[in-house]
């Protein structure tokens, strides 16, 4: 067992459901669509040895309130969803952690909320629409592998698709974001499920098509370490340095043997740059 507790959080926003595992400094770890549980989540399971970690399941996620008007999903919305829940939680301040496109959301929650936010860990994210003018980007036509990548996507969205079938297809679109696909088995072993929220994903791929917020990235105060593999294919490595020099009090590791999952990939030196920066700011 994991050790994740579920937690129902009533706020001013509505009632959120959460997940709770470990002991010391609060920190918050969440994704734009992801539906977690009981079995945890391979990213949060990285800070659970020295802070007491919510995994924070969004609204129209899991047991969370539903969105009752579209805009309630959009990403500042959704910031302030986390503003109430740490309110009921009666924090001052937490951390933030976030990987992709929670990572994303927390370039988001930076900006806004700095003053109620110890410190943020941003992997492998961007401050702007990533695949556009990126062909170092997946999703981008020119990109190898796009057009196996968009196969893949389209197999996973056939309604007739087994339970095997899904499982199976999710994996080799894993194996697209690791520098070493070959190690997938060794790095995903742990008994760790989760779901996506498809109203959360289709509002996002929308939302994605005008997000810039580049210019703001001065307003956020909050200290910040960004963390990107050199192979980043989901948000290239160009990202995490264009928002490294664009925001105060922040500072860039580059992982040279990892895709898009650093903390699985090179979890040892992942550890000791995280820790190393948490107990800083945490003292």
């Amino acid at each position: 067992m994991s050790g994740w507790d579920q937690q129902l959080i009533k706020t001013s926003r509505g009632t959120f459901e959460v997940f709770c595992n470990g002991e010391g400094t609060p920190l918050c770890v969440t994704h734009y669509y992801s539906e977690f549980n009981h079995s945890g989540d391979y990213f949060a399971d990285s800070f659970t040895h020295n802070h007491k970690v919510y995994l924070v399941n969004l609204r129209d996620a899991g047991n969370s309130v539903k969105a009752s008007l579209p805009y309630q999903l959009s990403m500042l919305e959704t910031v302030f969803d986390l503003e109430a829940i740490r309110e009921a939680l009666e924090l001052s301040k937490w951390n933030y952690a976030g990987h992709s496109i929670g990572g994303v959301l927390g370039v988001i929650y930076g900006i806004f909320f700095s003053g109620n936010l110890t410190a943020q860990v941003i992997v492998g994210a961007a401050a702007r629409d990533y695949a556009t003018f990126s062909p170092n980007c997946i999703y981008h036509p020119e990109h190898p592998q796009f057009h196996y990548m968009q196969k893949l996507i389209k197999c996973l969205k056939r309604d007739e698709l087994g339970e095997i079938e899904k499982i199976k297809l999710t994996k080799e679109r894993t194996k697209l974001s690791l520098r070493q696909p070959e190690r997938y088995h060794q790095l995903f072993a742990k008994k760790i499920h989760k779901k996506i929220s498809a109203t959360r994903l289709n509002f996002f791929n929308r939302e994605l098509q005008t997000f810039d917020v580049t210019k703001k990235l001065c307003l956020s105060t909050v200290p910040k370490l960004f963390i990107c593999g050199k192979y980043d294919v989901q948000c290239p490595l160009e990202y995490s340095v264009e928002m490294h020099e664009a925001s105060p009090n922040s500072e860039l590791v580059i992982f040279n043997h990892s895709n898009h999952y650093p903390f699985l990939e090179e979890a040892a030196k992942y550890k000791l740059e995280v820790d190393r920066f948490l107990q800083a700011v945490d003292l």
